[in-house]
């Protein structure tokens, strides 16, 4: 294996990893909102940020001090973060390091010349993000500064650990509402397929459309999607709880034709309501558990992911 195939299939880990946690384009939460705010009050900056790097893009869960809701990654100082997730990134002076002198952060209104950050680690060691500082003139933080960002960046890993958990069991509990008896973990089991529906920019969606009117077109999509399926079998479309995300159980070998009936109405309903849904697809294997074809699901569905921004870098 090459270093740049090696390279390539770890920044693919590390990016489903960040799928895993459902947290790209969702809505503003207190709780991060309170981070940021003690970031910048524990480091004395103007600007603090819970930033996640995505495949394209940086995106901020959190931001204090910015207007803008996410940049491009190759303009990401937190990208370069990442790249050493035990160490804290320290720039004393971004427009004197040549790596980041010509990035818009730098040369724009906000002329940026400090950066701090540390980076959010999955239990597997995946760096997903960062919490960082920046400030308008060159400094250093103290020790005892350096040490709260450690941990303000294991506090939100923490966080997004129990967000992905809560929204594991929610998916499940949606699966399994519709579901007889005869769904086991045993061999015998019957064969099931699982598929997870997914609107793309949530965050993007509300700021056009409004909360509201968003969530009723989410509920609408309910009903073309149990048009796809065959409850008499025991299917079954069950929504995530507070997530524009369906998850559908499919019965029997022959699920094909009802997958594709699927992408083809979530196809539609987004052209219809102006939304992007992809569709991740598992049919189980003998004897596997519902929450393992879930994550293949999952896996799936990260795989379409990267195949669109391959699409978009084209």
């Amino acid at each position: 294996m090459t270093a740049s195939t090696a390279s390539s299939l770890a920044e693919t880990r590390r990016q489903h990893a960040l799928d895993r946690y459902h947290v790209l384009d969702t809505l503003p939460a207190t709780v991060y909102d309170d981070l940021v705010t003690l970031a910048a009050a524990l480091c004395g900056t103007p600007i603090a940020v819970v930033s996640l790097i995505d495949r394209d893009r940086q995106w901020f869960k959190a931001r204090l001090g910015l207007d803008d809701h996410q940049t491009t990654r190759d303009t990401a100082v937190c990208d370069h973060a990442i790249r050493h997730p035990e160490d804290l990134l320290e720039v004393q002076d971004l427009s004197e390091d040549a790596r980041f002198t010509d990035f818009p952060i730098v040369t724009g209104d906000i002329k940026a010349r400090f950066y701090a950050g540390m980076p959010l680690v999955t239990g597997n060691g995946e760096a997903i993000g960062t919490v960082c500082v920046v400030d308008t003139q060159p400094r250093r933080l103290s020790g005892q500064q350096k040490a709260s960002l450690r941990s303000l960046a294991r506090v939100t890993i923490a966080l997004l650990d129990a967000h992905r958990a809560e929204h594991d069991a929610s998916a499940l509990a949606a699966l399994q509402a519709g579901t007889p008896a005869v769904v086991t973990d045993t061999a015998d089991a019957p064969a099931f397929t699982v598929a997870i529906i997914e609107l793309q920019g949530m965050a993007d969606a509300v700021r056009r459309l409004g909360e509201r009117v968003l969530e009723r077109k989410l509920e609408g999509l309910g009903t073309d999607f149990d048009a796809c399926v065959q409850p008499a079998r025991g299917d079954h479309v069950g929504r995530v709880t507070g997530s524009p995300e369906y998850v559908v159980l499919l019965h029997g070998e022959q699920a094909d034709a009802r997958v594709d009936a699927l992408r083809d109405a979530a196809r539609r309903a987004g052209q219809r309501e102006g939304l992007s849904m992809l569709v991740g697809v598992a049919t189980a294997l003998p004897g596997e558990a519902m929450h393992l074809a879930y994550l293949r699901a999952e896996e799936a569905l990260s795989r379409q992911k990267d195949a669109v921004s391959e699409r978009r870098a084209a």
